[in-house]
């Protein structure tokens, strides 16, 4: 992918946020990759956390975050899956953010290069709302990195070009 080395990395605060019941911080491997991966690229972790599947848990979090200016993205992993405890779109749709529906569209095709048509099971979604980012992941360590590595790396780097999400964070609250 285009990299403008000529460019300054602009680094940002992230937030992890693990959605499961039965994950605990020893257990976490999804969580974890992702808090290594934005660092290893030059963010700052904001905070990690590990929530069950459940709307208003997910929702306590995720506004506790939203409303802390300091952090301008948050990653899910886990909840995004078709089961009765799969809860992460459905608590993210209350926050009445703006939708990026390319997101999901595009993780789905990369999924399915290696999962094939079990790729239609997955509900990755993004948000904007207010001036954050929220970018929901499926649980899989190996779906975190495809999100990871194939998509939020480029898009959460400011040398990406020829755009790139870092750029419009400064105007996620026009109107």
């Amino acid at each position: 992918m285009p990299i403008d080395d000529g460019a300054d990395f602009r680094p940002i605060r992230i937030a992890v946020l693990t959605v499961s019941d039965s994950r605990t911080s020893e257990t976490d491997s999804s969580g974890r990759y992702l808090c290594d991966a934005l660092q290893e690229l030059g963010h700052e972790l904001a905070d990690h956390a590990i929530v069950p599947d459940d709307v208003g848990a997910i929702l306590s979090r995720v506004h506790q975050w939203v409303d802390d200016q300091s952090i301008q993205c948050i990653l899910t992993t886990g909840g995004t899956g078709v089961t009765g405890r799969d809860v992460t779109p459905e608590a993210l749709a209350v926050l009445s953010g703006k939708e990026i529906p390319g997101f999901g569209e595009l993780f789905r095709w990369i999924s399915y290069q290696k999962i094939g048509t079990s790729t239609i099971q997955s509900r990755a979604i993004a948000y904007v709302v207010r001036s954050t980012y929220i970018f929901a992941l499926p649980g899989s360590t190996g779906a975190c990195r495809d999100g990871w590595e194939q998509i939020l790396v480029h898009q959460l780097d400011s040398r990406f070009k020829p755009c790139n999400f870092i750029e419009m964070i400064g105007r996620l609250r026009e109107v």
